[in-house]
């Protein structure tokens, strides 16, 4: 045994080294259940597994936590569901936030949860692939960093909490790269203060399995902020009392009722009263499908022509998961979601997790991770995390 093999070999029996994983080159044996990501479905897997005194290693490729939340949102963001929906296991939300909490005192109450469950991600990590191998038994997780270091992580348990909305959806429309002003995705829209008295189209396709075909739909949130014109094909109303005969406005009705809509896909687009009044008296313009785009003007389906200063697309985001897990049963390749509806996603085989995905938001969330943690519970002998199996380093292609 050499010198190197001796550090390694004490290192891996001090029960006072601080660290939980002991690195062999670029390889990292990792004895407690590994989590990618560090959004609120992460830190909720990280939590519930802590209050059972199982700790985790969550992987982050962001410097910060809950990235999709703090970096790719607006300013003026507040949860879309009363508090009591959207809090984290063990943790409410503070009784003075409001109902409807803002974007920053989400990001705050995330932050205290981190702290109070002492949950410490790696950042700037990312992960390019996840691989069961067979012949030892575990997850090989490869990750690049920051100068594009290569780092192999090996545990038993693989927790996939990238989300749904990991990457941005970026619809190809004919001309769009002879577009002569700004085309910017929602992910980089902060404020509406930059568009204030230009002529903005806001672009929003909703995806095939909200109404069977690519359709032209309606964004709401940047119409508090200036005038717009809305690309839309196919709208939920909630109330045609309140609303009247949308038709003609251009707005059509759906066949399937919000509660079905929301049951099968996740996502139910409406249009408010306030919205409605902008779109009747004129300050909003809803168009059908787009046809082409040229240098300063868009062409629409029904022969229509108008010029935009600006186009923003408000096109969604999708998961990314079966671009670097290398495994064809619990993830969909055409959905890019777990194959099992909920609540039965969550769980795949040989220690693969799924958090995050059930359509149903923090509060699904929430679910998926009180169950991953009970069933890790049942496999977690904290005598064995001192036990190093032989694991061959494998390079990163």
């Amino acid at each position: 045994m050499d010198y190197s093999d001796e550090v390694q070999g004490k290192r891996l029996h001090d029960r006072f080294d601080k660290d939980i994983m002991t690195t062999l080159a670029r390889c990292v044996w990792v004895p407690c259940p590994v989590i990618i990501g560090a959004g609120p479905s992460g830190l909720a897997v990280a939590a519930c597994l802590r209050e059972k005194g199982i700790p985790s290693l969550i992987l982050e490729k962001a410097n910060c936590i809950a990235s999709m939340w703090k970096l790719k949102t607006y300013d003026r963001l507040r949860l879309h569901l009363p508090k009591q929906f959207c809090e984290l296991p063990f943790m409410p939300f503070p009784a003075y936030f409001p109902t409807y909490p803002t974007k920053n005192q989400f990001m705050a109450y995330l932050e205290s949860y981190k702290n109070r469950f002492g949950l410490d991600p790696v950042f700037n990590k990312t992960v390019v692939s996840a691989e069961f191998d067979d012949q030892c038994g575990y997850w090989r997780i490869k990750t690049l960093g920051l100068k594009q270091e290569e780092t192999e992580y090996v545990s038993q348990w693989l927790v996939v909490a990238t989300g749904e909305n990991a990457d941005e959806v970026v619809p190809q429309i004919e001309g769009m790269d002879d577009f002569g002003g700004p085309i910017m995705h929602t992910s980089s829209y902060k404020s509406g203060r930059l568009f204030r008295g230009k002529d903005v189209l806001v672009v929003h396709v909703l995806p095939q399995e909200m109404l069977g075909k690519s359709t032209f739909g309606l964004s709401m949130w940047l119409l508090k902020w200036f005038p717009v014109s809305l690309v839309d094909r196919f709208l939920l109303l909630a109330s045609r009392f309140i609303l009247g005969d949308t038709g003609k406005l251009g707005i059509r009705r759906p066949k399937l009722g919000p509660l079905e809509l929301k049951s099968r896909c996740g996502k139910t687009p409406v249009l408010d009263v306030g919205t409605l009044a902008k779109i009747k008296n004129g300050d909003i313009k809803v168009y059908p499908g787009i046809k082409r785009i040229t240098r300063r003007a868009v062409e629409f389906v029904d022969g229509r022509k108008e010029d935009f200063d600006a186009i923003i697309l408000a096109t969604g985001f999708k998961s990314n998961v079966p671009q670097w897990l290398k495994e064809g049963d619990l993830f969909s390749e055409e959905d890019r979601m777990p194959r099992e509806a909920f609540p039965r996603g969550w769980k795949g085989e040989r220690g693969l997790y799924a958090v995050g995905f059930t359509k149903r938001g923090l509060l699904g969330a929430s679910f998926d991770a009180k169950m991953i943690a009970e069933d890790i519970e049942l496999q977690w002998k904290p005598e064995t995390t001192n036990l190093l199996p032989y694991i061959q380093p494998l390079p990163i292609i």
